[in-house]
């Protein structure tokens, strides 16, 4: 039996020896005899290596790089403590705040006393907003006997959310604004001259020129502002108002100038959701002589789903009046009821966002000696609508924007000189950009166009407005 084990151990350096390794360079190299086992530290050093190396990467100064290492292990590994923390610290410190929380929460899972997770847990709830979650951490971390240092910066992180949250009570913010620009038809009206009516047997008519496109030079201005209080972290009150004046350099009969003002509740279930309802009343001044008044209100409902995507379902109703009886054939309500989107792209220099809505225009045109059979000439209207757009930052101080609208109207009421309905799809859309020279002052350079087309040729026409605007902001 001896000889046989002896037999087995030559046998064994012989093949090492052939190899070129003898049992003795073996343990020398690796510290461990020769075997199976010497094979479990070097799968370890492979488990470990991406560890080390991510953290080589955060103390240069690269926690993207770190992320991006560790990111696709992480459906593998997540629950190690040591993994979770590190590709949570990476995700902080690279502006992935709402990825970090993930991994912080799987860290404080498996072991909750982990203080220092718990206080980059705080940090990452602060990044995204969330300040009351990220107070209730940092006070849980203040109780654990930190230390000095730690305890500092926890210190200046409650001072921040206490000055944030005292500000957030009563907030208020203005601009003003001004700006030239020329508009290719300031009385929206069509280029056809001459229009063939069929009430008449198709007899032609000539337009009046005050009803035919005409292209103006014109100034605008603009103020208004905002004052929003919080009770507490549900309740609020806001009000606001807006005064706009566009005066033309020839055609002032066109002149406009709107007062606008709006004022409601707000309502905050959580972080994620909030509420806004409130009224609306308006005044429109058109050539200096008053118009037409409007009231309402509307409501809102957002959603935030996480950092990226927020949605929203709106509904509105406004009553719009004549002040002159003769116009009072013109008379309305409109009721609107939408949904939106909001999304974020990836890097945060991007937006995107949309919304569908329906409305409805309920005709309230009283009777008059003028319109002894009441209502307007095309009846009630019903509308589909879209629109689309996008921001995105170039550098750090320019915005380019794009919006586009499409809305398509039917009415119900047969044109009593026309003889059809009525039928309008109508186009919508604006390109621009903002510059900022600092954080109050914006330069807007602005193109838009808009083109109805309607089976009703009076109600065709085409539109286009560009213009520079100059605005200051207060808040």
């Amino acid at each position: 039996m001896k000889f046989a084990k002896a037999l087995g151990l030559m046998c064994g350096s012989f093949m090492l020896v052939a190899n070129g390794v003898s049992a003795q360079e073996l343990e020398q190299k690796t510290g461990q005899p020769p075997g199976p086992e010497s094979q479990k530290p070097a799968e370890s050093d492979a488990r470990d290596k991406p560890l080390r190396d991510a953290e080589a990467l955060m103390k240069a100064g690269k926690p993207a790089d770190a992320y991006n290492l560790l990111a696709p292990l992480e459906f593998d590994r997540s629950g190690e403590v040591r993994f979770d923390y590190l590709i949570g610290i990476a995700a902080l410190d690279s502006g992935k705040p709402d990825k970090a929380t993930l991994a912080f929460e799987r860290v404080l899972a498996v072991d909750p006393n982990f203080a220092g997770a718990r206080l980059d847990m705080a940090r990452a709830y602060y990044q995204l907003g969330d300040l009351p979650r990220a107070k209730t951490e940092f006070e849980t971390v203040s109780k654990q006997n930190p230390p000095e240092a730690a305890r500092a910066t926890i210190k200046k992180y409650l001072d921040a959310i206490a000055a944030q949250q005292s500000a957030k009570q009563t907030r208020f913010s203005a601009y003003v604004e001004g700006g030239l620009g020329h508009d290719t038809n300031v009385n929206n009206s069509t280029s056809q001259a001459q229009i063939s009516v069929p009430y008449f047997n198709n007899a032609v008519f000539t337009l009046s020129p005050t009803n035919l496109k005409t292209a103006d030079n014109y100034y605008s201005a603009a103020t208004g502002g905002e004052v929003s209080h919080s009770f507490n972290n549900n309740w609020g009150l806001y009000a606001g108002a807006d005064l706009r004046q566009r005066g033309n350099q020839t055609e002032t009969a066109f002149d406009t100038l709107s007062l606008d003002g709006r004022a409601g509740v707000i309502f905050a279930s959580s972080e994620k959701n909030m509420f806004r309802i409130g009224g609306t009343k308006g005044r429109y001044n058109l050539a200096r002589v008053h118009d037409h008044d409007s009231s309402g209100f509307n409501a809102d409902w957002r959603h935030v789903y996480d950092p990226a995507n927020q949605a929203s379902l709106f509904v509105q109703y406004g009553r719009y009046r004549y002040v002159n009886p003769a116009m009072s054939i013109q008379d309305f309500d409109q009721a609107t009821l939408g949904t939106g989107w909001l999304h974020v792209l990836a890097e945060g220099k991007s937006v995107l966002f949309g919304s569908l809505f329906l409305a409805n225009e309920n005709d309230v045109a009283p009777i008059t000696p003028t319109n002894p059979s009441g209502g307007r000439a095309d009846g009630n209207k019903n509308a589909l609508g879209l629109r689309a757009g996008g921001q995105t930052a170039v550098g750090t101080r320019t915005e380019l924007f794009v919006n586009l609208g499409l809305q398509a109207g039917v009415y119900d009421k047969t044109n009593a000189s026309f003889l059809i309905k009525r039928k309008d799809n109508q186009l919508d859309l604006s390109v621009g950009a903002n510059w900022h020279w600092d954080r109050n002052w914006t330069l807007r350079p602005q193109l838009n166009y808009t083109k109805n087309d309607s089976n009703i040729a009076i109600y065709s026409f085409d539109r286009a407005d560009v213009s520079l605007t100059l605005r200051r902001d207060f808040r």
